[in-house]
């Protein structure tokens, strides 16, 4: 029972990261009809800025409480992260809207390779520590334990995932994607500006990439050039598991990733005599990618939709 207890929080923690990224995947595709390959490195960039800024803090500012050096790390994060991922909207995607379907994503597929490039010229190849900013005493829960750390991440994508909720369904902008979504042309003449409307998803889709790239660095206490390559192709798989296009349907296709992984991970291995241990549990993500896309290739939550004229 204790490792049971141990490994849905695991698994919890885990999905909550990939919900997040799972997000901007589907929020993307839903207003563009675009994988944005690239976003698994937005991750990465948000991760390396928050680690940059985190060591200019702690020098400049040696009595800062670690709490805030991590909100203001995350707020400059997101920032630079906004700036960013707009940039690659209006340079790399713009230009191709109403190309045919492969260019846009071999474009993405090239920006993510540039991003990588670039991270690892700006911050070198050799991977880092990432401090620790929150008290490192474990809580116990009926024998199992969890860090204050992993605490916050799942607060935290409470937090956000409840605030984008209320952007979507409660704001103009919210309707505004929505619309442009259901179809871009009718929206334009209500009045909705679908160029706006694309570049705020790109934004708040790359926001929501650096917060789960600290989250990620946090949790596992490293970070390098390479690092947001995974958790970005795990998103997208959380992401078409739950249904591509549909918001709660990455929620969902996030945490359930998440806890398939994590449970697999921890009862397979004992069974299998170690072959399927933790060091295989990447193979999971895809293990699922299979089924669902034999099975119910809509996903957990999507329908099945004619394409858009």
């Amino acid at each position: 029972m204790d490792v049971l207890l141990q490994q849905i929080i695991n698994g919890l923690v885990l999905g909550s990261m990939y919900a997040l990224v799972a997000l901007g995947y589907t929020m993307v595709y839903g207003i563009i009809g675009l994988i944005n390959f690239a976003h698994g490195d937005v991750l990465m960039v948000g991760a390396l800025t928050s680690w940059t800024i985190i060591a200019q803090a702690r020098d400049a500012m040696p009595g800062m409480p670690g709490w805030a050096v991590l909100i203001l790390a995350a707020l400059i994060s997101m920032l630079v992260c906004a700036v960013l991922n707009f940039s690659i909207e209006k340079l790399a995607y713009k230009p191709l809207r109403n190309s045919p379907r492969l260019a846009p994503l071999i474009t993405a597929i090239g920006m993510s390779i540039l991003l990588q490039t670039l991270a690892m010229i700006i911050w070198k190849p050799a991977p880092k520590s990432y401090p620790t900013l929150l008290p490192s005493e474990p809580f116990n829960l009926g024998g199992a334990v969890i860090s204050p750390t992993q605490v916050a991440i799942l607060a935290t994508t409470a937090i956000v995932l409840s605030l984008l909720m209320f952007v979507v369904n409660k704001t103009n902008l919210g309707r505004a994607m929505r619309a442009t979504a259901e179809n871009p042309r009718v929206a334009a003449l209500m009045g909705v500006k679908p160029d706006v409307v694309i570049s705020a998803t790109f934004v708040i889709g790359a926001m929501l990439a650096a917060i789960a790239g600290i989250m990620w660095a946090s949790n596992y206490g490293t970070v390098q050039h390479s690092m947001g390559f995974m958790p970005g192709l795990k998103a997208f798989v959380a992401a078409v598991f739950g249904g591509i296009g549909n918001l709660a349907g990455a929620v969902v296709g996030g945490i359930s990733l998440g806890l398939i992984e994590s449970l697999g991970a921890g009862y397979l291995g004992p069974l299998t005599g170690g072959f399927l241990g933790s060091q295989y549990s990447d193979i999971f993500a895809f293990i699922v990618l299979a089924i669902v896309l034999i099975f119910r290739p809509s996903g957990l939550l999507g329908e099945r939709v004619a394409d858009r004229a």
